[in-house]
């Protein structure tokens, strides 16, 4: 079986593995839908107004989309890994010519997939919630690459939490122990100007800023920054993430 093979036969049982686990799809799609309401329907956007929120709902978009690109891949791969060692199936991987990058990239296809369709739910949903206009253009479209490498960095770095935690308890309590700072001082919900002259320096170094900045550039039009240059620096740091967490990955148990 040649490596395509090898990586499809893996995507379609990971695939059905996440279909069978009803309580993971349910929330995998519920969680973000729950951010979209309380935030865009229930606290809204106060434009005119200053403190959290006081920026247009177009701005917020990236916050939105991040919830599902950060959060899942991160629980997800960590918890794949754990259940693994826990049942001793590397032992029985390192038997197979599958390799751990095609391991690894078969399981960050899956989760570009549901991902993708959370995060096309969550566009909608957001329009329908908070009236929002997005700018239709070729360039809008670039959304998608920006989903698809930032699943594909946080699926690594899920890898490296897998083989750092000692059980599934373990890798939730780190996932969210890393996502939850990520998540509000990325320029995702927060805006720099909210946060201490000493500490915004340091939000460029999360890599959810570049996905942030990114999204921001294509889907609001009062957005600063480039659209390719922030790609760039995403699919550098993609790349670094996924080789790190490919290597993490243990062979045997």
């Amino acid at each position: 079986m040649t490596a395509v093979g090898r990586v499809r036969a893996t995507f379609l049982a990971s695939w059905h593995s996440f279909l069978r686990r009803r309580t993971a799809v349910f929330f995998t799609f519920f969680f973000p839908v729950i951010i979209v309401l309380i935030f865009g329907a229930l606290v809204q956007t106060q434009p005119t107004g200053g403190g959290l929120f006081a920026e247009p709902p177009g701005y917020y978009v990236p916050g939105y989309l991040a919830v599902v690109v950060l959060f899942t891949p991160l629980s997800r791969i960590g918890s794949s890994i754990a259940r693994h060692r826990e049942g001793n199936r590397f032992e029985k991987l390192a038997t197979t010519p599958l390799t751990r990058v095609e391991w690894l990239l078969a399981q960050t296809l899956v989760n570009v997939v549901v991902i993708g369709l959370a995060a096309l739910a969550l566009l909608v949903l957001t329009v329908l919630v908070t009236g929002l206009s997005l700018p239709l253009s070729a360039e809008t479209l670039l959304v998608v690459p920006f989903v698809v490498l930032g699943v594909t960095l946080f699926c690594g770095l899920g890898a490296i939490i897998g083989r750092v935690a000692d059980s599934q308890d373990g890798v939730i309590a780190a996932s969210n122990t890393i996502a939850l700072p990520l998540l509000f001082l990325s320029e995702t919900f927060v805006t720099p100007s909210l946060l201490p002259a000493w500490f915004r320096p340091a939000v460029d170094l999360s890599p959810l800023t570049y996905f942030a900045r990114g999204v921001r550039a294509v889907t609001y039009a009062d957005a600063s920054g480039g659209a390719l240059s922030n790609l760039a620096v995403l699919a550098a740091l993609a790349a670094v993430f996924f080789a790190a967490g490919a290597y993490a990955i243990p062979r045997t148990d």
